[in-house]
């Protein structure tokens, strides 16, 4: 496997992997720095859960490492068939807080050839805001002055959610707080559907960790609000009433802070069995997707967007762009 070299000048293939607590994706793509644009060759996601527990107990399973080993093996062949010039892996929130983090980079790397970089909060954050903004400036949404800078991008993931604001000149401040939706999922979400009590644990959680976020990252000086990862574009679908995911319609779509409440409630009132009956749910998100939608309202609640413009382009997207020099 091709080690991650400095860095493309203007065009070539890279691949990236991102890690995260609740799923593990890949993305091979061809660099065009001139248009800045990323041209998908390979776009995969599984969930693995490599996070499950980890809140609890401070480790990574065998069972979750063997899931998330098992899709790297799958996604190693794409990337050695595509012949990419650099490689870059990416490992976030659960990795970040397991004890046992050194095993997992052994086998990785035994694996993909590359050891995964355990980045900090601040720099998760970062690379989905390159990720989510990179193309922004040469879409339609922009020349119409419908989704003016600066952002704030908010990536909902499953142990954690980073915040970060910036615009076209770099970013102004960035937070990660451990408010993913596979966290609060565990903390507090426990019944089926979860009881109001359980809603409230959770939202009084939620709303401390923005707390947080506002004494480092001045939201109020935002003037859109781009949400990114799974949660928030299941949310989307829901709200579009896709019969199943589609990712061109999720993509740049804006949906209202009252349409992302309803929503929300409607998500926590239900049985896992009735959201996964949902079209665009994925099996691996059913029992998550109501603390993660939860997490969204608060923050729209919190900061007081009127809506949130939904990218389907993230982290990794970053990561792919991180190589390119």
């Amino acid at each position: 496997m091709t080690p991650r070299p400095a860095g493309l000048r203007r065009q070539g293939r890279v691949a990236a992997v991102d890690c995260g607590t609740n799923s593990i994706r890949l993305l091979i793509a061809d660099v065009d720095t001139e248009r800045a644009a990323l041209t998908d060759v390979a776009r995969q996601m599984r969930i693995v859960r490599l996070g499950e527990g980890v809140d609890r107990t401070g480790r990574l399973s065998e069972a979750a490492l063997d899931r998330t080993i098992g899709a790297l093996r799958e996604y190693a062949g794409l990337i050695s068939r595509a012949r990419p010039q650099a490689v870059r892996m990416v490992a976030t929130s659960a990795t970040r807080d397991a004890g046992n983090s050194q095993e997992f980079v052994d086998r990785v790397k035994e694996v993909l050839g590359v050891a995964p970089e355990v980045v900090t909060g601040d720099e998760e954050a970062r690379l989905s805001f390159i990720g989510a903004t990179r193309e922004l400036a040469g879409t339609a949404l922009a020349r119409e002055g419908e989704c003016p800078p600066p952002y704030l991008v908010t990536d909902i993931g499953g142990g954690s959610t980073e915040f970060v604001l910036g615009g076209p000149e770099g970013v102004s401040g960035a937070r990660s707080v451990d408010i993913g939706c596979v966290r609060m999922t565990e903390r507090h979400l426990h019944g089926d559907p979860p009881s109001a009590a359980e809603v409230a644990a959770a939202t009084a959680d939620i709303d401390s960790a923005l707390g947080l976020v506002a004494g480092s990252v001045p939201a109020a000086q935002a003037r859109t609000l781009v949400g990114l990862a799974g949660s928030v574009t299941t949310v989307a679908g829901i709200a579009l009433g896709l019969p199943a995911y589609d990712a061109a319609r999720i993509h740049h779509s804006r949906v209202s802070a009252g349409r992302v409440h309803a929503i929300a409630s409607r998500l926590l009132g239900q049985a896992r069995a009735q959201r996964a009956a949902i079209g665009v749910m994925h099996p691996g998100r059913a029992d998550v997707i109501g603390a993660g939608a939860l997490v969204l309202d608060r923050i729209m609640t919190v900061f007081g967007f009127a809506e949130v413009l939904v990218s389907e382009h993230d982290i990794l997207d970053g990561i792919a762009w991180s190589l390119v020099r």
